[in-house]
């Protein structure tokens, strides 16, 4: 373990605490934002953790925050919905990928860097989607994106491992909260915020607004977050060892960009690309069960069937969640004739009862109530989807978000919480990133399902099609929740 240098005094002229370093922690669960206690101790003060909140909004606020834009882009570039979904899918892609390297990244080469190069590719992104002269510059600009925002939570979790080593204590739960918190947040926000700003500045907005967030962020990072602690060196005290697992990661890229291709056209499906797809994921197997360093522990996740289970519950969760964000707007938009502001503000309910239930899902010591309620609830709200027709009353189309939003925010704090119950105490970061992982998946789908849905454009008969869908794997979410013996024991 590194010792702490002449850093350990806080900028602030306060020194460290004494005593021996502290393990790091589990990563942290939405759970913990149900104790907003004051997190004002030496070492772990708004400066320090301003930054680390900043960055990691990011991620989850470009991810929901495009939903509102999805049709003005498709009428300004004239695409459907099928092409604007790569949209959707090539950030997930990127962030599925990005999130564990970038993560051994941080624990390697120092947290404050990676999170700095993080913002500079941030506001690059932000740059060229502004600018975009046609649609492929918008698809570069969030494949940057994706990279450049995933590096914002791995990067925080380990500035907080590094200030909890230097202090000689665990941090305090409200900070790992108010960090959990804001990504949960700001994913519930975007829609509304997306609409904001397309009916203000045009779609390009949404781009655009990604710029002075992250410039903001940088200036305070470089501030206030505290310079990298001397990294682990070889054994013969040479160059800090990278151990990144290169061609693992390279066989977990290639394999989910073939699964992605796939998914994408479900409307006249390339069966031929689940072959390679079923080779690669083999030869990943193969060589992550002999590389020394693995991307993944695939030995722990074969002998992990809580584990695995919670994986498929929160994609599959996930893939109807998503299907509703973006699905529904569209559908407001195009079938209903509302506007992207209009559209924004009749998501609002989806994300405050997401915020409400997120905090009452981190109140409850067991997992299976708040699950089964939330497959419940994607069941019912499903069902109302199908019911849905041009003259629904506004207070139907109301019910429906909140439906969808409260299951959002009980199935991200109780999964969040069985992924810590299950998962090894010394792989708990692989296994929170593999769970986003699996959360990506489930958009990436959703996305393939909304073009597959609407082809041409949003309508009734495609939001249909996706509320049945949405009916059958809540109902069998439901039964594989309530069969889940695991499940029944209190965390």
């Amino acid at each position: 373990m590194n010792r702490p240098g002449p850093s350990a005094v806080r900028r602030g002229g306060r020194p460290a605490a004494p005593g021996p370093a502290a393990a790091p922690g589990p990563a942290p669960s939405a759970a913990l934002a149900a104790a907003p206690g004051p997190s004002d101790e030496p070492g772990f003060g708004a400066r320090l953790t301003a930054p680390l909140l900043m960055g990691s909004l990011l991620n989850p606020l470009n991810t929901t925050m495009i939903s509102t834009a999805l049709v003005s882009i498709g009428h300004s570039f004239g695409i459907g919905a099928a092409g604007t979904a790569w949209l959707i899918s090539v950030l997930y892609l990127a962030s599925a990928v990005a999130q564990p390297v970038l993560g051994k990244l941080a624990d390697t080469l120092g947290p404050r860097r990676v999170f700095l190069a993080g913002l500079v590719v941030v506001v690059a992104s932000g740059l060229v989607g502004t600018l975009a002269p046609g649609f492929g510059a918008l698809i570069v600009s969030r494949v940057l994106l994706g990279i450049g925002t995933s590096a914002a939570y791995p990067a925080a979790m380990a500035v907080l491992r590094d200030e909890s080593r230097r202090l000689g204590r665990p941090t305090p739960r409200p900070v790992l909260a108010r960090l959990s918190f804001a990504a949960l947040g700001s994913a519930a926000v975007g829609p509304a915020l997306g609409g904001l700003l397309v009916t203000v500045v045009g779609w390009r907005g949404i781009f655009a607004v990604n710029v002075p967030i992250a410039l903001l962020t940088l200036g305070a990072a470089l501030l206030w977050v505290p310079a990298d602690p001397p990294r682990e060196r070889a054994a013969d005290g040479g160059a800090v060892r990278v151990s990144l697992d290169p061609l693992g990661t390279g066989l977990f890229t290639a394999a989910l960009t073939v699964l992605v291709f796939f998914l994408l056209d479900l409307a006249d499906p390339r069966w031929w690309l689940l072959a390679p797809f079923a080779v690669l994921t083999a030869v990943l197997a193969w060589w992550q069960l002999r590389a020394p360093q693995p991307f993944m522990d695939v030995r722990m996740l074969a002998g992990n069937g809580a584990l695995l289970r919670t994986y498929a519950r929160h994609g599959l969760s996930y893939l109807l969640i998503y299907c509703m964000m973006y699905g529904f707007t569209q559908w407001l938009e195009e079938a209903r004739g509302f506007s992207s502001g209009q559209a924004g503000l009749l998501m609002l309910p989806m994300s405050v009862t997401a915020l409400v239930c997120s905090l009452l899902g981190a109140r409850t010591k067991g997992l299976r109530g708040p699950l089964t309620l939330a497959c419940v609830l994607l069941t019912a709200g499903g069902g109302i989807l199908l019911l849905l027709s041009g003259d629904s009353p506004l207070g139907v189309l109301l019910i429906a978000g909140a439906c969808f939003g409260a299951s959002q925010g009980l199935v991200g704090t109780s999964n969040q919480a069985a992924v810590q119950a299950y998962a090894p105490a010394e792989s708990i970061g692989a296994a929170a990133g593999l769970q986003r992982t699996a959360q990506y998946i489930g958009a990436i789908t959703a996305s393939s399902l909304i073009a597959l849905a609407y082809a041409g454009a949003a309508s009734d008969a495609g939001l249909h099609l996706m509320a049945a869908v949405a009916v059958v794997l809540g109902v069998l979410l439901t039964v594989l929740t309530l069969t889940d013996g695991a499940l029944r024991a209190r965390t």
